[in-house]
């Protein structure tokens, strides 16, 4: 761990008198539009199997994670916190999320998964304990997701709670990712020709469908396929 060590005290002295005066001058909030072209880049290097690109780029990742937390430790979030305690957090949420393995006896028997699918039924109802505060399935979903993904997450939790009714076959035919691809194309490709904006469209669709869900949690006749997508 001595390189990692190595890497924060390379980060703070950066931002330290005498250091690099862009890097001093940076906030949480400026940082942002960095954060996210990391994660983009890691994205497309997972995507491309290289093995030196997705080592640089994890390390610009990590490098974002060391300097918030950084900036942090100087309380610009009110109380401090390092990576020290980033870290610490981290494991101790891991291990509240995981008592099938690091449970006692009884919740090790209680909450036995043999797959990913055993340990997925029981993920939220970890995570509901604790965020008790919790009162709808959608609480937590980042609304800045892009909307594609906004969508297939907003539509999943909607589903597994029975809310949404999943549709039992594509109303689109399609085989494959290949063919998806070629028809969300096709779907840029009008809207543009209309002068439409389809991120912003859907955008607006997926904030409407999470309006009528939230509807439906709070009505005391919600049932299992309450809402269905394809009328």
């Amino acid at each position: 761990m001595q390189k990692l060590i190595s890497l924060i005290q390379t980060a703070h002295q950066l931002r330290a008198p005498g250091g690099c005066p862009w890097d001093a001058e940076q906030t949480h909030e400026s940082l942002v539009q960095y954060l996210l072209e990391e994660t983009y880049e890691l994205i497309e290097a997972l995507e491309s199997g290289d093995r030196n690109e997705v080592l640089e780029e994890l390390g610009d990742v990590l490098y974002q994670v060391i300097f918030h937390s950084d900036l942090a430790s100087e309380g610009t979030l009110g109380e401090p916190f390092d990576l020290e305690d980033v870290a610490e957090f981290m494991e101790q949420k891991m291990r509240s999320r995981h008592p099938h393995v690091f449970g006692t006896d009884e919740e090790q028997q209680k909450y036995a998964a043999n797959n990913g699918d055993d340990v997925m039924q029981n993920w939220d109802a970890h995570k509901k304990r604790e965020k008790p505060g919790r009162t709808s399935i959608l609480d937590g979903v980042p609304q800045a997701m892009p909307a594609l993904a906004l969508a297939s997450k907003v539509m999943g939790k909607a589903e597994k709670a029975n809310i949404l009714e999943p549709l039992e076959e594509p109303v689109v035919p399609m085989e494959s990712e290949a063919d998806l691809g070629k028809l969300l194309l096709a779907i840029v490709a009008s809207a543009r020709s209309v002068g439409l904006d389809p991120e912003r469209a859907l955008r607006e669709a997926t904030r409407e469908l999470q309006v009528e869900i939230r509807a439906s949690e709070l009505s005391e006749e919600t049932d299992a396929g309450v809402i269905g997508f394809a009328d």
